[in-house]
């Protein structure tokens, strides 16, 4: 062989090792994954429950907001009996209002997929609105806790 020769022209040797992964490295990968995971994993569940939450407020502020505008024209909140429902389809129970309008195209649920709740005389205000939260109960805390319109 002269030291002019090209590179391709010169014998390839074989390596002695396989291609492949050996258990252990493929065993150490694995673990590295499930140790990622068991930090991100619950990062992940927190920010949802955050985002449900953040969800619901928006929801009950526009509820609010809608409910605002129904008193402005029929000078008066709807009864806890007509509940939300009279921002999308007009009252029969008494008191009737005068001058009712659709405040809103449909009700929204809560992020649990649970219908908002509303009362009247409220306790914590005038009116109160309010999701559950998580579990479906009054009280809570955490991500179980009662989101509502005097927060």
């Amino acid at each position: 062989m002269t030291p002019d020769m090209p590179a391709a022209a010169l014998p390839r040797r074989r390596s002695r090792t396989a291609g492949g992964f050996t258990l252990i490295e493929l065993l150490v990968v694995l673990v590295i994954i499930g140790v990622l995971g068991a930090l991100i994993v619950p990062n992940l569940f927190s920010s949802l429950d955050d985002a449900r939450a953040t969800a619901a407020r928006t929801d009950i502020n526009t509820l609010v907001q809608s409910l605002k505008r129904y008193k402005l024209d029929n000078q008066r909140y709807p009864s806890s009996e007509q509940g939300l429902d009279a921002l999308v389809a007009k009252p029969t129970a008494a008191p009737v209002p005068p001058n009712w309008k659709p405040y809103l195209d449909k009700l929204p649920n809560d992020p649990w997929t649970r219908p908002y709740q509303y009362l009247n005389p409220g306790v914590r205000g005038e009116i109160d609105v309010f999701s559950f939260g998580a579990d479906g109960q009054p009280g809570g805390e955490d991500k179980n806790a009662d989101i509502g319109s005097w927060q």
